[in-house]
């Protein structure tokens, strides 16, 4: 596997990643699984391009940041993100012109924080922190303290293979690791994963009058990417919180066909900053040894 010039300006990538998931009938028309061709998916990394990225970057931040997504200056985010081209990577295929599929990078909050975009995430943060009792006894405060916190966002079309992940992570580290030694501001004391979650739940279509709470409290967490479970592990404070946009018809609209809804919530995590790339490590190991 090659690896993203991750320095370099002109944002050309040269990771490859090639999915055998995607199968073709054979030539008779069969689809006899004996016999099926296999089609080599070539997924490449790229540095962020100001001309290219935008719509396929704001694209992902409304679906990473879910109904609380209209509380954002999503085009003034996507723009800051952007601007760090040599931090964090897209995930495109056949083509750098295309939309990202997948997209990764870290906000230093502190050196942003005066920007209307960041300003907002380091406020709804540490609100929606407070409602979690591990986040709330760590992350309102360290948010107001002055020190250096990098905002990890990262986020993928839900059929992206989970392959491409591992890469993704392990540039940013590398690409982090350069950074500090040309004196850019990427020094953190702590990174704050935010991610997604979601619980099953009874419809209101099928029981009108089901106890919610009740529901949340048993329904079994589940991840919408599987490697948050397994980066979980090594936070130092980790939690779910509900999003204040989303009504209680969420989980009829979100069904799709299935006797169960799905509520979607918000995860932070924490990590301190030394133990950040043992997670990465580790993510990858469970990444690879779960597929």
């Amino acid at each position: 596997m090659g690896k993203k010039r991750s320095r370099e300006v002109d944002g050309q990538g040269d990771v490859s990643m090639a999915d055998p998931a995607v199968d073709k009938k054979n030539e008779d028309g069969s689809d006899d699984d004996e016999d099926m061709d296999i089609v080599n998916v070539d997924f490449e990394l790229f540095n962020y391009d100001p001309q290219i990225d935008f719509h396929g970057v704001k694209t992902l931040l409304r679906q990473l940041l879910d109904a609380d997504a209209q509380l954002f200056d999503l085009s003034a985010l996507s723009d800051l993100i952007i601007e760090q081209n040599t931090i964090g990577s897209t995930c495109k295929v056949d083509d750098k012109a295309n939309d990202a599929y997948a997209f990764l990078t870290v906000l230093n909050l502190q050196v942003h924080r005066d920007k209307k975009p960041v300003a907002q995430l380091i406020e709804y943060l540490a609100e929606r922190a407070k409602t979690d009792e591990n986040l709330g006894a760590v992350v309102p405060e360290l948010l107001a303290s002055g020190k250096h916190v990098g905002l990890v966002l990262a986020e993928r079309l839900l059929n992206m293979p989970v392959e491409v992940i591992p890469p993704m992570w392990t540039c940013l580290i590398d690409e982090i690791e350069a950074a500090v030694e040309d004196k850019e501001p990427y020094e953190f004391s702590h990174y704050l994963v935010v991610s997604r979650t979601y619980r099953e739940v009874e419809s209101s279509l099928d029981q009108a009058e089901r106890k919610q709470k009740k529901a949340r409290e048993e329904a079994e967490l589940q991840y919408f990417h599987p490697e948050d479970e397994e980066m979980r592990k090594h936070a130092v404070a980790s939690g779910t919180y509900e999003y204040t946009r989303e009504g209680e018809s969420v989980a009829d609209s979100k069904r799709a066909f299935q006797e169960m809804g799905i509520k979607p919530c918000g995860l932070m995590m924490l990590i301190e900053a030394g133990k950040f790339p043992r997670a990465v490590q580790a993510t990858a190991e469970y990444v690879g040894s779960a597929t």
